[in-house]
């Protein structure tokens, strides 16, 4: 699957083929605005290329139209991946360097989509009673915070890397106990249970010192 910003070459093959044969592009994209990049035939009028940028995530069309020898209308739908995200484009606690050092082993290719994704899932199913110091990105400023919550999603990367991920890992949280608090919140058949989140995400937020983080208590249904 491409990602956006990819630039292709849009192949056809055409059978049989002659001098008389001509073949165009009409390339859509997501937006619905239509394009026509220059085609180039070769062998003949055997092969057709046309060089194509993705440019949007989404579905892609790519249409193409024979005419003489071998007419004929071809169509073919482009699936693009949004552009993979680098460190400096995403909210995550920890660094690919601090998980590949936690995992004692290469971080996988998806590693820095995970790590958002589990600091995602850190903020929504724990944090949300907790009280910390914290800078203008909502970011730790505290050393040992910082170095709790890098550790916690790091162990939830880790997690996802033997259990697999979870296609709902941001549901609310239900019995978790960090230390002499139990945080229970959510209702009914939709909320998580413990098995959907790391051992070690407990242990790191057990470790904070009290006068580093407050806990507060939530009422069962918040």
């Amino acid at each position: 699957m491409p990602d956006v910003g990819d630039r292709v070459t849009a192949r056809l093959d055409v059978a049989p083929a002659n001098e008389t044969t001509a073949a165009t592009l009409l390339v859509t994209p997501p937006s619905g605005a239509v394009m026509t990049p220059v085609v180039t035939g070769a062998d003949g009028g055997a092969t057709w290329t046309a060089p194509v940028v993705y440019t949007l995530a989404g579905i892609w069309r790519l249409s193409w139209t024979v005419t003489g020898t071998g007419a004929s209308v071809q169509h073919e739908v482009v699936s693009v991946a949004p552009a993979p995200p680098t460190m400096g484009d995403v909210r995550s606690y920890a660094s690919t360097t601090q998980l590949a050092n936690a995992l004692h082993a290469a971080p996988p290719l998806d590693a820095v989509a995970l790590l958002e994704r589990a600091t995602r899932l850190l903020d929504s199913d724990f944090l949300k009673a907790a009280v910390y110091d914290v800078d203008t990105d909502g970011m730790p400023t505290d050393a040992v915070v910082a170095a709790a919550f890098a550790e916690a999603v790091c162990a939830q990367v880790e997690f996802w890397g033997e259990v697999g991920v979870e296609t709902d890992v941001s549901g609310p949280l239900q019995g978790v106990v960090i230390g002499s608090v139990q945080l229970q919140y959510g209702a009914g058949d939709n909320r998580s249970g413990p098995d959907y989140y790391a051992p070690g995400i407990s242990r790191a937020l057990a470790s904070i010192p009290a006068d580093k983080i407050r806990w507060i208590a939530f009422a069962d249904g918040c």
